[in-house]
């Protein structure tokens, strides 16, 4: 049998166990399951399937009806969950910084400083040619010493 490979998804390899059971004695109606993990590298998603007296075209088996439906569900998730692909590399983890004390300096001066530490500066109500050279900033968020990750966005006002 291969119904196994009907949980499959493109990019990621999926651990899986289908099953089919009968509803009773002599009922004709089964139960049908799957149950997934993914991806096997680095497992971050579980999913359980379970369908009472399916009908259709996959008949009543777990591989033929409930491990499509896993795969479905594993489609969507772990993209939207952007899990890395097996054999893919993981993006460099981005490291914390603490944000530095930009209040006070002139707008040009807060934008070096943040950006030598890998921070973005965005500017409350920035006006379109703006004196970044004679303007300073008031208010900054989040405010000094706070750890945040590299490439995290540095609010002012001015």
């Amino acid at each position: 049998m291969e119904h196994g490979r009907n949980s499959q998804v493109k990019g990621y390899r999926i651990g899986g166990k289908t099953g089919t059971s009968e509803d009773g004695v002599n009922t004709g109606k089964y139960v049908t399951s799957f149950i997934g993990v993914a991806p096997i590298s680095n497992p971050t998603v579980a999913i359980l399937i379970t369908l009472y007296n399916p009908t259709g075209e996959g008949g009543h088996q777990g591989g033929g009806v409930a491990a499509p439906i896993g795969s479905q569900i594993f489609g969507e998730v772990l993209p939207y969950l952007e899990t890395v692909k097996d054999g893919e590399i993981e993006e460099e983890v981005k490291k914390d910084v603490e944000v530095p004390n930009i209040e006070g300096k002139t707008l040009k001066e807060a934008e070096k400083l943040l950006k030598e530490n890998n921070l973005k500066l965005i500017i409350s109500n920035e006006q379109e040619g703006m004196d970044k050279e004679n303007t300073t900033v008031k208010e900054q968020t989040p405010k000094p010493s706070i750890k945040v990750k590299e490439e995290s966005n540095i609010y002012v006002d001015w």
